[in-house]
């Protein structure tokens, strides 16, 4: 009870006309042209600003008078992130109700990896259905990060699973889970009893890889090249599924991530985690940010994040 009442001077001095206001006079400079922006009066404006300052208990805005304009203190700018935030959930959730209210069918798109495709998405789509029963989502195979981040850039994807976890001033990331590089091998394999083995046990072994195309197998296997370590690659590809199926005939061994390995198509298949660590490996998804994220994709993006957890 004690956090409910703490809250609440800022629940109650904190709406969309108040955050509006803050990002008006922040990107204006000025609380009387963003007065003149919003149609208000410059004293009206001043209380909504004033009304959220004593609510949260900070200033938002260095006033130095007179006609220079104002500019944001750190606590502002702090505001002034979540607001644009909040005001694009609140357009996202009008053009959803909109667009149901046309009868259209609402839709979100999703660029998926292998990986994505077949160990994240059932469980997160499982859950997702149950809330939003009428909603289509369209997996698209989206393995190159760059050809991805240009679909959600043209406004084909609304969301993309990748490996890329650097933003851009286009595209956003959420962190959904680590994803290491581990050795795939057969049970029966000469290294499937090795204790804390490296990936120095590839050295001269046959490998299954993928193909150098991607950029995360490109730049494992400069890795190894800088560290002596030379595997035999005798077969690359870029399904899954193959690789897992060569390895199990026993053509070799194969470096893919923990959360296929850990589900493994075949029971003669095992996995070893290298002691050394590799290059961090994480899933990510990735929205634009030149558009609002629907409400719709947002509750899908939390049943991806919860499942993945």
């Amino acid at each position: 009870m004690s956090q409910l009442r703490s809250i609440q001077p800022i629940k109650s001095g904190l709406g969309l006309r108040e955050l509006q206001a803050v990002l008006a006079v922040a990107e204006l400079g000025s609380f009387r042209r963003a007065a003149a922006a919003l149609g208000y009066t410059q004293s009206a404006l001043s209380h909504q600003v004033s009304a959220l300052e004593a609510a949260l208990g900070q200033a938002l805005f260095h006033r130095p008078g007179g006609r220079a304009a104002v500019s944001l203190t750190p606590a502002g700018e702090a505001v002034c992130r979540r607001a644009r935030r909040a005001l694009s959930e609140v357009e996202a959730v009008a053009a959803d109700a909109e667009q149901a209210a046309r009868g259209e069918i609402v839709r979100v798109r999703v660029g998926v990896t292998q990986t994505a495709a077949a160990e994240i998405m059932p469980a997160a789509l499982r859950v997702f259905r149950d809330d939003h029963p009428g909603v289509e989502v369209v997996l698209t195979p989206a393995d190159d990060p760059d050809t991805s981040r240009a679909a959600l850039r043209r406004g084909d994807l609304d969301l993309a699973f990748s490996y890329n976890t650097e933003t851009d001033e286009y595209v956003e990331v959420i962190a959904v889970l680590d994803d290491p590089w581990v050795i795939l091998t057969r049970r029966d394999s000469a290294i499937a009893s090795l204790e804390n083995p490296g990936f120095g046990v590839l050295d001269q072994r046959d490998l299954v890889a993928w193909t150098r195309r991607w950029r995360a197998q490109a730049d494992l296997e400069d890795t190894w090249a800088r560290r002596g370590i030379a595997p035999k690659i005798v077969y690359r590809t870029d399904d899954n599924l193959a690789l897992q199926r060569l390895v199990a005939a026993g053509l070799g061994h194969a470096c893919i991530g923990r959360v296929a390995a850990s589900r493994a198509i075949d029971p003669a298949l095992t996995w070893l985690e290298p002691r050394e660590p590799s290059a961090p490996r994480t899933i990510v998804l990735c929205y634009p940010r030149d558009r609002p994220v629907t409400a719709t994709a947002r509750s899908l993006i939390t049943a991806i994040r919860a499942q993945a957890a």
